[in-house]
């Protein structure tokens, strides 16, 4: 059974998969007694599995072997067109909204960006909130299994930046690439990192539930920090008051979206053993020290001027929330802390949301589920940036390459620059697009930087005032669903779909 439904494409498979996931919010609902969204969630199930079924028996002779790009391709689809898919019980379930507005919700939900246009948490129904968190939790798996998958034997998605063997490919004699079947690769994948994802989810939601939250709201968080969604039923963190104890244990599981190696050693990035030598996830704590150092210090300044600096309950506090907000911002999830307001109201201060998107930007680990540019990109142009300055310093030195760094390409640094190059041009066009259709220029700013870093809570955190998504336009709308898909392929894996050479392969 399981190797038939393995020559299926993979974009056939997500399809189905869809329908099978669409009967848990539908045993939910049931569970609730709100039979309405229980018949909307099981009919469309039922209707996708069926559809399914008619396809999957179309081409079970006409199998062929997949190709790499193929599986690029089928990526791009199903976050594209299985949204499509995705808003039809959420559409028939709420009954009050837009099918436009469905797609954007189950676009933002798939893509991990977690924005909303529907800012009160009791406008949706709990089975609605699950199904939201489900489909974020999902593209958050598939993301984690398409990075060895997919994205490494094509060299893109940060691995164009190592120099180790990547997953899915094996050295010749020669020194060539033997590529492995594709398919192959896909279920070896699935296999070792869906136990994983489930474990580490499930353990989250067991901690977070001792700590005081609630079962729903317990479950959507955890399933929202291992995808770095940041969807949450209850408006955020403060909604759930569960207190700091259930802070400190998202905190702890939001490490895993720092670097790949702290879930997996498929990436050769360094021996299970020495996984503290990793220097995306020694990059990524430094981030997190210093910081919340400088916020603090900032902070602590303003709460002298107003004599409140021998407060140290308050200064804790402020400390704590700092702490916490920028892990989650930097690993693109964006749940603020319940302190992150003490640490303003302390200080006296506003804290501008500019550090905030700029810790999105920067972003989390490679083949994690968090956007941004991501750690090892802007490590390898630290390096360059080093060996520069010890070259304007000493113009007559030989310089060697460090102990390690020796994961990174000698052009890796190149390709580093050429990715935060295209990110930033992504940047200035979804601006001025958005700019043109008759948003704000600081908002359209706002609202670029969190679709092309996938961190949707930063429309509420980082602008002056809140973003209304709800008030603007249809090509508003669609414009940020476009941003959004080519963040979480990212916009090099886009040019190369359009590459001739790639297809040729």
């Amino acid at each position: 059974m399981i190797a038939s439904l393995s020559r299926l494409p993979l974009f056939l498979l997500l399809f189905g998969l869809s329908g099978v996931a669409m009967y848990v919010p539908a045993i939910y609902a049931g569970v609730l007694h709100d039979l309405h969204e229980a018949r909307s969630f099981f009919y469309s199930g039922t209707l996708v599995l069926f559809v399914f079924g008619l396809i999957a028996l179309a081409m079970s002779d006409t199998q062929k072997t997949p190709r790499s790009v193929d599986q690029l391709v089928a990526l791009f689809l199903a976050f594209t067109v299985l949204p499509v898919v995705l808003a039809l019980p959420f559409y028939e379930g709420l009954a009050t909204t837009s099918y436009l507005n469905a797609y954007f919700e189950m676009v933002s939900s798939f893509t991990t960006t977690g924005a909303t246009l529907y800012d009160n948490p009791d406008r949706l129904s709990p089975s609605l909130h699950l199904w939201r968190g489900m489909v974020a939790w999902l593209g958050g798996l598939l993301m984690w299994i398409a990075a060895v998958a997919v994205f490494a034997p094509l060299t893109l998605g940060g691995f164009e930046v190592t120099a180790q063997a990547n997953p899915g490919m094996d050295e010749g004699q020669a020194g060539a690439r033997v590529v492995a079947d594709p398919r192959k690769r896909l279920l070896r994948a699935a296999k070792a990192l869906i136990p994983i994802y489930m474990a580490l989810t499930l353990v989250l939601w067991v901690l977070l539930m001792i700590s005081g939250s609630r079962a729903l709201s317990g479950l959507m968080h955890a399933m929202a920090v291992l995808s770095t969604s940041g969807i949450s039923p209850v408006g955020g963190l403060e909604g759930a008051k569960a207190g700091i104890g259930s802070e400190v244990v998202l905190f702890a599981f939001m490490v895993f979206a720092l670097s790949r190696s702290t879930f997996s050693n498929d990436t050769g990035a360094v021996r299970r053993d020495a996984i503290w030598r990793d220097y995306e996830l020694r990059l990524g704590l430094l981030i997190v020290v210093l910081v919340p150092m400088f916020l603090f210090l900032r902070h602590f300044l303003g709460a002298y001027e107003f004599d409140d600096s021998q407060n140290l309950d308050a200064a804790l506090r402020a400390a704590w929330g700092a702490v916490f907000t920028v892990m989650s911002f930097l690993t693109t999830t964006g749940f603020v802390s319940a302190d992150w307001q003490t640490a303003q109201d302390w200080s006296g201060l506003p804290t501008p949301g500019i550090i905030l998107m700029g810790l999105a930007i920067v972003g989390g680990g490679v083949a994690t589920t968090a956007g941004g540019v991501k750690l090892l990109r802007v490590y390898a142009l630290y390096l360059q940036g080093l060996g520069e300055v010890q070259r304007l310093v000493h113009p007559s030195i030989v310089v060697g390459r460090r102990s390690d760094a020796r994961r990174i390409r000698r052009k890796g640094a190149q390709i580093a620059w050429v990715v935060f190059m295209l990110f930033a041009i992504s940047i200035a066009v979804v601006s001025v697009v958005l700019a043109l259709l008759g948003v704000g220029f600081e908002d359209a700013f706002v609202l670029a930087i969190a679709a092309l870093t996938t961190t949707g809570p930063l429309i509420t955190s980082a602008a002056e005032t809140p973003i209304d998504l709800v008030a603007q336009s249809d090509a508003v709308k669609l414009v940020l669903a476009i941003t959004m898909v080519v963040a979480r392929l990212e916009t090099l894996a886009i040019v190369a779909l359009m590459s001739p050479e790639l297809w040729q392969k």
